[in-house]
């Protein structure tokens, strides 16, 4: 199945490592032009150098006004991917003010944000135009110390059903992918205790952590017209975990 973004535009937030990374190199490869934002410019403009093709905008994305002024003169945009996230990990009883603030207004906050500033251009061109939110298989089950992450991934999928009803009319979809584990450096964070791996993989029926690469795939069909009337949808990107 060959997909292709020729004559697309697309945005990926959280673009300067990891899986956004990943997302705006193959979604280049794919024929789109591709905006990185990321807060990172040291990143992004190591991103810029192997790939000339990508468009670097750095921005503090849960600065609100800060986001707005700096996408507002990107131009049209086709295809929006809302991957920035951040995990802290603490027991219910140790979290803080400060520590919720931080993930709400990363995970959420800057997601309603960047959704809102293109999905108003895409109602004013009239044009179509495709979402997809990287979510987390912690919006469907509770896991130790990720109990306001839960939270935060929570509120994306119940956002993306919301965005997807109010938007289907104009031709516009808005999907979630929800991974498991991936072993990028946020990935590392919770399990590189080998102890702690090893009893999380025990419980996935594929008996291992997933790939970036699966859940750019899984983003980039999505995003595709070979997903053309799917949407509203939280696509499981998980070995099985959630359903076992």
């Amino acid at each position: 199945m060959e997909i292709t973004f020729h004559g697309k535009r697309a945005l990926v937030t959280g673009a300067s490592q990891g899986i956004g990374r990943d997302i705006a190199i193959q979604l280049a490869k794919c024929g789109a032009e591709v905006i990185a934002v990321a807060r990172n410019q040291q990143l992004l403009n190591d991103l810029k150098r192997e790939f000339p093709s990508i468009s670097p905008i750095s921005v503090d994305l849960t600065d609100w006004k800060a986001t707005q002024k700096a996408l507002s003169n990107m131009g049209p945009i086709d295809l929006l991917v809302n991957n920035a996230g951040i995990v802290i990990l603490k027991p219910v009883p140790e979290f803080s003010e400060e520590d919720y603030d931080r993930l709400f207004d990363t995970n959420v906050k800057a997601l309603v944000n960047v959704t809102q500033i293109v999905t108003k251009q895409l109602l004013e061109r009239g044009a179509p135009g495709a979402i997809v939110n990287v979510s987390s298989q912690t919006a469907k089950v509770g896991l130790e110390k990720h109990a306001v992450y839960c939270g935060t991934k929570g509120a994306v999928d119940a956002y993306t059903r919301g965005v997807a009803l109010e938007l289907g009319p104009h031709n516009i979809r808005v999907n979630c992918v929800n991974p498991t584990v991936i072993m990028t450096e946020m990935g590392k964070i919770g399990y590189s205790d080998k102890r702690l791996a090893e009893k999380k993989i025990a419980k996935i029926p594929l008996r291992r952590f997933g790939e970036v690469r699966e859940v750019t795939d899984a983003v980039l069909f999505l995003l595709s017209d070979k997903a053309s009337m799917i949407t509203g949808e939280t696509l499981l990107v998980d070995g099985g975990y959630v359903h076992a």
